[in-house]
Order: C-alpha cells, then sequence, then structure tokens
C-alpha cells in the first residue's frame, strides 16, 4: 500500500465525518421545515432546489474541473457549503430563519456540488491505484449507506436534545476536521494544461458530446444509469413510506425496521465490494446486480404484507447497488482518457440526477392519481392484482413495485446483451 493511498484512506475516514455532520443537519433541516409548515411540498422543494442547479451546472463545469487544480476546486466547495451551514446557525440563532432561507442555501450548495463531485472523482483516479477502485468504490458505499442508516437516529436524538443549533455546531466541526485532513494530508497530483491549451466551456461540452457518440459502450452505461435512478425514485426513494404506512396502520416502527434493513444491505454489499474478492466483469456487475436488485427487491416488496417480506425484500434491492457503483466507476477509470475525465464524469451527473426529480414527482403523482384509484375499481385486471398485493390503501403502490420490478429487470437483462457494453 503506498503512501498516499494510506493518506486517501485518512481523507475517506473525514469525509465519511462530514458526511454524517452533514446528513444530520438535512434531516434536522428537514424536521424544522416540516414543523413550520406541515406540508409535504415544502419537505420535497428542498430536494427540487438542490438538484436543478446541479443538474444544468454539470453540463459545463467539465471543462473548468479538467483546467484548475481539484484540491483547489474541492476545498473551495467544501469551505462555500460551510459557509451556508454558519449562515443557517446564525439565522437561527437570531430567531430569523425562514423556510427561503433553506431553499437558497441548497441552491447554493447544489452549485458547489456541481464541481465538487467531478473534482473529487478524478481526484479519486489520481490517488488510488486501479487495481484498489472497486475496492474504493465498496468503502464509499459503505460508508454512505452508514450515514443513511446513522444520521435520521443521531439527528432525531440530538434536535430533540439541543435543538437544530447544536446539529450545526456538529456539522460545522465535523467540516472542519475534514477541511484540515484534505488541506494538509492529501496529496493530489495535478495535470494542469498550459493557457494556450485550455478550452473553452463550450468547446468543451462539444468535444464531450463527440466523445461519447464515438463511445456508444460508456454513453449507454451513462444513459441507462439514469433510466435505472428513475426507476428507483418511482418507488424506493418516493412512495415506500406512504406504502409501507398504509398496509400497516401507519406503524412507524415497521416503517424505521425496514429503513434501517436496506442501509444494512448496502453496508454488507460494501464491505463484499471494498473485501476485493470480488473478480468479475464490470458490465456483469452493473447489469446483473440491478437486474437482481429490481427481480427481488421491488416484486418482493409489492408482494409483501408484513414487515418480515418488506425487510427481506428491502435487503434484496439495497444490496446489489454497491456492486452496480463498483463496475460504473471501473469502466469509466479504465476508459475515459485522464484529461477528459472531469468533464466526462460531470456530464455523467447530469445525466443520471436528471431523471431523479423526474421520478420523484411522477411517482407521487402515479400513486395518487392513477395507480391507487385504480384498485379501487372492480374488473378483472384488478381482480387479479388483489390476489397478488391485497386490497385497500397502499394496494395501488404496491402494483407500482411490481411494475418497476419487471421493467427495471427486463430493461436490465436487454443492456446487458449489448456487446458495446459487455466488451467494456
Amino acid at each position: 500500500m503506498n503512501s498516499n493511498f494510506k493518506r486517501y484512506i485518512i481523507f475517506w475516514l473525514s469525509q465519511a465525518l462530514s458526511q454524517l455532520g452533514s446528513s444530520m443537519t438535512t434531516f434536522a433541516l428537514i424536521l424544522w421545515t416540516y414543523t413550520q409548515k406541515g406540508t409535504a411540498m415544502t419537505v420535497s422543494l428542498m430536494t427540487f432546489f438542490n438538484y436543478l442547479p446541479y443538474i444544468i451546472l454539470s453540463l459545463f463545469v467539465g471543462t473548468f474541473v479538467d483546467n484548475h487544480s481539484k484540491k483547489k476546486i474541492m476545498l473551495v466547495s467544501d469551505s462555500i457549503a460551510a459557509i451556508c451551514s454558519l449562515a443557517i446557525f446564525c439565522l437561527n440563532s437570531g430567531n430569523a430563519l425562514q423556510i427561503w432561507h433553506i431553499y437558497l442555501v441548497n441552491m447554493i450548495i447544489g452549485f458547489m456540488g456541481a464541481f465538487q463531485d467531478p473534482a473529487s472523482d478524478v481526484a479519486l483516479g489520481k490517488v488510488v491505484p486501479k487495481e484498489k477502485l472497486e475496492q474504493i468504490s465498496g468503502m464509499n458505499s459503505f460508508s454512505d449507506n452508514l450515514v443513511a442508516v446513522l444520521s435520521p437516529v443521531f439527528a432525531a436524538f440530538l434536535f430533540a436534545f439541543g435543538g437544530l443549533k447544536l446539529i450545526l455546531i456538529i456539522d460545522l466541526s465535523s467540516f472542519l476536521f475534514a477541511f484540515l485532513i484534505l488541506l494538509f494530508v492529501l496529496r493530489i497530483p495535478d495535470d494542469i494544461p498550459q493557457k494556450a491549451e485550455k478550452k473553452s466551456v463550450f468547446i468543451g461540452c462539444k468535444e464531450d458530446l463527440q466523445y461519447l457518440k464515438q463511445h456508444n459502450g460508456i454513453f449507454l452505461v451513462i444513459i441507462t444509469m439514469a433510466v435505472l435512478n428513475f426507476f428507483s425514485r418511482l418507488t424506493y426513494e418516493n412512495i415506500l413510506s406512504p406504502m409501507i404506512l398504509s398496509r400497516s396502520a401507519n406503524d412507524s416502527v415497521t416503517l424505521g425496521i425496514v429503513n434501517a434493513v436496506m442501509g444494512i444491505g448496502g453496508i454488507i454489499g460494501g464491505i463484499i465490494v471494498s473485501s476485493g474478492k470480488i473478480k468479475a466483469n464490470s458490465a456483469k456487475m452493473i447489469y446483473l446486480s440491478a437486474m437482481l436488485s429490481f427481480l427481488l427487491g421491488d416484486i418482493m416488496m409489492g408482494l409483501g404484507r408484513n414487515g418480515i417480506v418488506w425487510s427481506l425484500a428491502g435487503l434484496a434491492a439495497s444490496l446489489p447497488i454497491p456492486f452496480i457503483n463498483a463496475g460504473q466507476m471501473v469502466i469509466l477509470y479504465r476508459n475515459v482518457p485522464e484529461d477528459m475525465k472531469g468533464r466526462i464524469f460531470a456530464v455523467r451527473n447530469a445525466v443520471q440526477f436528471s431523471s431523479i426529480p423526474l421520478g420523484i414527482l411522477l411517482g407521487g403523482l402515479l400513486a395518487d392519481y392513477v395507480f391507487e384509484p385504480f384498485m379501487l375499481t372492480q374488473n378483472p385486471i384488478t381482480q387479479v392484482l388483489h390476489k397478488l398485493v391485497g386490497e385497500g390503501a397502499g394496494s395501488g403502490m404496491a402494483v407500482m413495485f411490481l411494475c418497476t420490478g419487471i421493467l427495471g429487470s427486463l430493461f436490465s437483462f436487454a443492456f446487458y446483451q449489448r456487446k458495446d457494453i459487455r466488451n467494456l
């Protein structure tokens, strides 16, 4: 293990701690916002205002990332995000915090994230040996899912104990620690082109599209990931909670257990990938893992009638996710030229995340105005579906899980058959 890779492990640990602080702040802001207005729309707009600038800017920032120091970009992005948290702290301390302040802060964080994420992705490839990329992807999945499991628990307790201020203090402290590690510990080599070689944003975008057109396999991987994100937002990250609550007499304990098991599934998958013992074709890791996630997870979730089955479904759905992420990471690092990585990663982020707001919006509309009303009617189709998923509130959302399970698995299997993908 080379010395800089050891430094990256320290950096990874510091970032995981900072991510925990940020996630607790996000959860606490949701609690604070909901207590102010009591509507789901105010919470949904928090996500919308975060994704909107991120998606738009990601199409154009890649050239900037390739032409500048990745470490400086990461330091500046982290600093501005910390300033936003500090602003929220000051406003809250003066009893002047309003919901529009949170929307504005989320827009700024989304704006900086468009620079931060591709810079971080490129930096990872410069620091981590290629043979360790799958392991690092597994470590990232492990920390992401561990944070997803722990942050709501910690945030809920701390919010009740010390309110939003206490969580913001913890967030800022974890940021400072991670910032110092990035500044003084991690060394990121930069191959920055001379001024004469630097390209404008629009020329860079044109070259990105030309590159993806010439490398159809990579382009298809990016597109398919966007579609898979869309399917997952239709159900798991959108209607899972209302479906379980509707079908369990509003049993929040059952919902909490299912969400915790899903996080544990991601942790287990991350540990397996980070062990370095999985040696498989990258395309196989992506598409067969996705197929299993949809086939076992979504369909079982739709057919389930109790917490045990829903928990098993959540485990089956989340455990393959780290394999999908690792396969995609290896394909991109192996095939994209060094001087284009920032731009291609930025385009990938824009394309893959563009389907998320659409999935979230459409999922709610389909559940409330199409599937739930349809399952209240009496016809031959609903009679068959009633035997599969049951009747009453939530049955329409259960059918949606059956649909995404079938469509997602068939979509994954069909694209795995393409030679331009399997040869990557």
